[in-house]
């Protein structure tokens, strides 16, 4: 196992150094001009080259391209003074010659355009939100998928199974910025007299009293079920499918034979036997929820990943850009490297190789 995990992490080390190559060409040629959005429209010729020497930005492009992926790299070679090591959090391994050395360092993902912060701290101060989000939509998705695909195949071939069959396929149809829209419209405007749901909020509030953080469950609800309704969807009709498949081998039929009773059969034996590919399922869907976030925060207007980037998208911050593409990039390698380990874990007949 222990060399697989390995394997899987060089792997996942091209993928990301993939990942950065793409996204710094992507947007070398992408339309805009961020040294102009931060000089304004009446600078002068010094300034505008002023700015963009600080940023780096009058270096030949092969020069930007190896000086980025030495920053983003956790092994770079910087300076060896204590300046030059303590701005990128790493240590000295290795002398190279002259007052540089390997460095084996935090990834530094530049700072922003705009407010001249640290990328890697605007982007962790914003990841907790979407974590709770997309933990929220799991959970929310995983019980009420497996319910509803329980009573599927327990009910298989009726108009019940055939409801919930059609409305699961209209589940995966519909995109998730689309289901977030009319989600948002329906529960959050319309209806919100009813529902008594935000259009928008956030999970902690500021009281403005006692200026104290407290939690609004409520106000996670409706971008939490808009983003689960396609792994919801997806959940039903595997589980379904599963159940219908565990329910025809021949050990549950002995143990009917044998007087256990159906509801104990049915909750003891074949959906614990059925949920292998569930979990697997939901687990690979993680991944996808954190970067399937992105339009539904942005939709109702939640702190998190997405609103961070899509804001610096409209406002060039390429930085940010870039080092939020290479952060879900680098969370989609560990969630596909653990869930490899668990169904391995779950289902001894997996081996991994």
């Amino acid at each position: 196992m222990l060399l697989f995990i390995f394997r899987r992490l060089l792997h996942g080390i091209l993928i990301l150094a993939g990942v950065a190559l793409t996204v710094f060409v992507l947007f070398q040629v992408l339309p805009g001009d961020p040294v102009a959005l931060l000089a304004g429209q009446r600078s002068d010729v010094a300034t505008r080259a002023a700015i963009a020497a600080d940023l780096g930005l009058d270096q030949p492009v092969p020069v930007q391209l190896a000086g980025y992926l030495n920053d983003v790299s956790p092994l770079g070679v910087h300076p060896r003074d204590s300046a030059g090591t303590a701005r990128y959090g790493g240590v000295a391994l290795l002398p190279l010659g002259g007052q540089r050395a390997l460095v084996l360092k935090k990834p530094y993902l530049r700072r922003s355009f705009q407010s001249n912060k640290d990328v890697l701290d605007i982007l962790l101060d914003h990841f907790t939100g979407t974590v709770w989000l997309a933990l929220a939509a799991m959970l929310l998705a995983a019980v009420l998928g497996i319910g509803f695909g329980v009573v599927a195949a327990l009910k298989a071939h009726t108009w019940l199974d055939r409801a919930l069959l059609t409305v699961s396929v209209l589940g995966i149809s519909v995109p998730s910025f689309v289901a977030g829209i009319l989600i948002a419209m329906a529960f959050g405007f319309y209806w919100s007299h009813w529902t008594g749901l935000n259009l928008t909020g956030q999970l902690f509030e500021t009281d403005p009293f006692t200026a104290e953080p407290h939690v609004v469950l409520r106000n996670l609800l409706l971008p939490a079920f808009a983003l689960g309704v396609r792994p919801l969807a997806v959940i039903v009709q595997l589980t379904r499918s599963a159940m219908l498949e565990v329910l025809s081998q021949d050990f549950i039929r002995t143990a009917r034979a044998k007087g256990l009773s159906y509801p104990r059969t049915v909750w003891h034996h074949a959906l614990q036997n059925a949920l292998n590919p569930v979990v697997t399922a939901v687990s690979g869907w993680l991944a996808s929820l954190m970067a399937g976030a992105f339009f539904i925060e942005f939709i109702f207007n939640w702190k998190g990943l997405g609103t961070v980037t899509l804001r610096a998208v409209e406002n060039l911050d390429f930085p940010v850009v870039m080092g939020s593409t290479l952060f879900v990039a680098f969370l989609f390698v560990v969630i596909n490297i653990a869930v490899d380990v668990l169904y391995a874990v779950l289902d001894p007949r997996v081996k991994l190789g």
